[in-house]
């Protein structure tokens, strides 16, 4: 059992240790609040931490043997390892394809840009065309505006997935201030959510009608942000769920 538990904990260290610099380096990078909710990283990561970090160990546990021969027990390991490997990887490329690149203002709402939600044909026109704003393999999520386009433009009028028509956040700080609404008017939350929001706006020190509110949307409930009327800075992005 000593012999077990040995391989178990050398295991466990070399896959978590592994694991943590992966998803920390995405997490420090890209994912941090509220990139790690709107992205839905919580979707991929529990099953790759199930691998890596509890699965892989626990059959390492198992077949560890003083009395199995060195080859057959290395034989073994590398399968369990290869198996790690590919689960770490597929999580890996998932978390960095749903990596966040952009948080934008449409002129409707917030929402969450990721590189899934653009065709390889746009951005090679935004890196052509605005080439300040495009996305590149290093960059970091950014604040942009990304006003909705004139009817009849060919692909619609949704510039959110179309890089060439960025513009820096502060263009659409004049916009953003006109659609500001109270909780109770947006209709991107049930009654039981609105609930909940207003609770938490009265947490943060703000009224239940407080009127300098905008949804962000991503791939869960829509979080509720909330700016200073007069500066429009946000001063927090509230969770909806209870």
């Amino acid at each position: 059992m000593k012999y077990r538990l040995k391989a178990l904990g050398w295991h466990f260290c070399a896959s978590i240790g592994l694991l943590l610099l992966i998803v920390g380096t995405l997490y420090l990078g890209w994912y941090r609040w509220p990139g790690w909710y709107l992205a839905g990283m919580f979707k991929v990561l529990p099953i790759t931490v199930g691998v890596d970090a509890a699965l892989g160990p626990f059959l390492t546990f198992i077949i560890a043997n003083p009395g199995k021969p060195l080859r057959a027990l290395a034989r073994d390991i590398s399968f369990i390892a290869i198996v790690q490997l590919v689960a770490l990887a597929y999580g890996s490329i998932t978390l960095w394809q749903g990596r966040p690149l952009y948080y934008a203002y449409s002129g409707r709402e917030l929402s969450i840009v990721q590189p899934t939600d653009m065709q390889p044909a746009e951005i090679a026109l935004g890196r052509q065309k605005n080439p300040d704003l495009a996305p590149h393999w290093y960059s970091l999520p950014r604040w942009i505006y990304a006003p909705n386009l004139p009817a009849g433009t060919p692909g619609g009028i949704d510039a959110t997935s179309r890089p060439r028509y960025y513009q820096p956040w502060s263009n659409g700080l004049p916009d953003l201030r006109s659609k500001l609404k109270r909780v109770d008017e947006w209709r991107y939350f049930s009654l039981a959510q609105r609930n909940v929001l207003k609770k938490r706006l009265a947490e943060q020190g703000f009224g239940a009608d407080y009127a300098a509110t905008m949804p962000m949307t991503g791939r869960d409930v829509p979080l509720l942000a909330v700016f200073d009327s007069k500066t429009l800075e946000i001063k927090a992005l509230l969770l909806a769920k209870p």
